[in-house]
């Protein structure tokens, strides 16, 4: 199949709602590592996919495509960033041939082979007539990813789509699906697969407005961006953690000037990137709510546990399998060195203590509340009348550090030394900015 990467597209929508459109083309272009025709292109091709799936986009072809992401980001709280998952990423050919496949196993199973004489007299003559080897490839992808379902039987084997789930249920529980699939998919991770969800029910509740006439009861404002258009590698790397296989990719680090760099396939046109080529056996994927961030930690054949951020990640491949004794023995050693990770820190573990003070008498005790529910396997070790002192063995400082800053004056660093040092020097910073000229 010609499911086409968006690494491009996914880099320059993160670039572009990051600095909100301040970029002009020529920066724009050397941070992403392309030219400016390149660029140009980009942009044409975006504009074409957000407003065939946006039709609420507007009509001037002119507007600068940062424009338009923030009408319609403004307009509606449907997370727009998501077009890109909803896009065709096949030929037209294939597009043509799926559409026909789905059509006839709605109406009843059909073989492999009774499927290629329908496609051969059905396909638009312009368009290449498929071979037996091309269907049976489309039929295990639409099987893969459980569109269509096998009957049970003895060969020739039979399809038909798999639709029940809209089936066996009442229209009163199609509904109370819904809502629960768009409470799930707004508020929990991953998104993308439960908006996908969300819509196809939304199409199928459309086809009989008799039963579904209600309004929807939930709006929400989808806040991080970026995790949505992290959630394009997030599956790959799953896939590739159950099978055990290693994967390849380019990686761009976040303190690198770019973050893309083109697949040059004509050898007269190669140049060097500033991305760095891996080579690891996935074992983990880590989501930071603190800021909206995904990463994945795997096993480097030379240098060990390393950890990437997600929005890094460009080309992904999967490789060969690991022996699962291995794959076992490397999973053991990289939960034992993040036991004590705030996040994924693999550093020295380090006692942190602080004491934080309650919000006033006649006030709820929000600052308690919030440390018991947020602060891990740490304790309260000592209580007061006006605060309480709470403890951590945590790998490093820096994972904490922006915890701890969040509950501003309520919060006072103890110990370690280094620890309160830098928050004092950070609050004195920023204190300075506010200071009367």
């Amino acid at each position: 199949m010609a499911r086409e990467s968006f690494d491009k597209e996914i880099q320059f929508l993160r670039m572009l709602v990051l600095t909100s459109g301040a970029y002009n083309r020529q920066q724009y272009a050397d941070r992403l590592g392309i030219s400016i025709h390149t660029f140009d292109k980009t942009i044409k091709r975006l504009k074409e996919i957000a407003n065939a799936v946006y039709q609420q986009l507007p009509a001037d072809k002119g507007k600068e495509f940062a424009e338009t992401v923030r009408y319609s980001y403004l307009d509606s709280s449907d997370p727009m960033l998501l077009f890109l998952f909803r896009a065709k990423s096949l030929k037209e050919s294939e597009s043509q041939r799926l559409s026909l496949l789905l059509a006839a196993m709605h109406e009843k199973a059909l073989t492999a082979m009774e499927l290629l004489d329908l496609c051969c007299g059905s396909m638009p003559a312009e368009l290449a007539l498929p071979d037996e080897k091309t269907i049976r490839g489309d039929l295990k992808y639409l099987e893969q990813v459980g569109v269509i379902q096998k009957e049970p039987g003895t060969r020739p084997f039979r399809y038909r789509t798999y639709n029940d789930l809209i089936t066996v249920l009442s229209p009163e529980e199609l509904q109370d699906l819904y809502d629960f699939v768009d409470i799930m998919a707004n508020t929990q991770l991953p998104s993308v697969q439960g908006y996908l969800l969300r819509d196809g029910l939304k199409k199928h509740m459309a086809r009989n407005p008799d039963d579904y006439g209600r309004a929807e009861p939930f709006l929400y404002k989808y806040h991080y961006y970026s995790r949505i258009l992290d959630e394009a590698h997030l599956f790959t790397l799953l896939d590739a953690i159950r099978s055990r296989r290693f994967v390849s990719f380019l990686y761009f680090s976040p303190k690198k000037e770019t973050s893309y760099a083109s697949k040059n396939t004509n050898p007269l046109f190669e140049r060097d990137t500033e991305g760095s080529q891996e080579m690891i056996l996935p074992l983990k994927v880590v989501y930071d709510h603190q800021y909206g961030r995904w990463y994945l930690l795997g096993r480097h054949p030379r240098h060990g546990i390393k950890k990437y951020r997600l929005e890094g990640l460009t080309q992904i491949s999967e490789g060969d399998a690991a022996p699962e004794a291995d794959y076992e023995a490397h999973t053991s050693d990289l939960e034992q060195r993040i036991r004590q990770s705030w996040l994924i820190d693999t550093g020295k573990p380090v006692t942190v203590k602080a004491r934080f003070f309650h919000p006033g008498p006649g006030i709820s005790n929000f600052v308690k509340e919030r440390v018991l529910l947020q602060g891990q396997w740490g304790s309260i070790t000592e209580e007061t009348g006006d605060s309480f002192i709470y403890e951590i063995v945590v790998n490093g400082m820096v994972e904490i550090k922006p915890w701890i800053r969040s509950f501003g004056s309520s919060c006072e660093v103890l110990a370690p030394l280094k620890l309160r040092e830098e928050m004092i020097a950070e609050w004195k910073e920023i204190k300075s900015y506010y200071e009367s000229l």
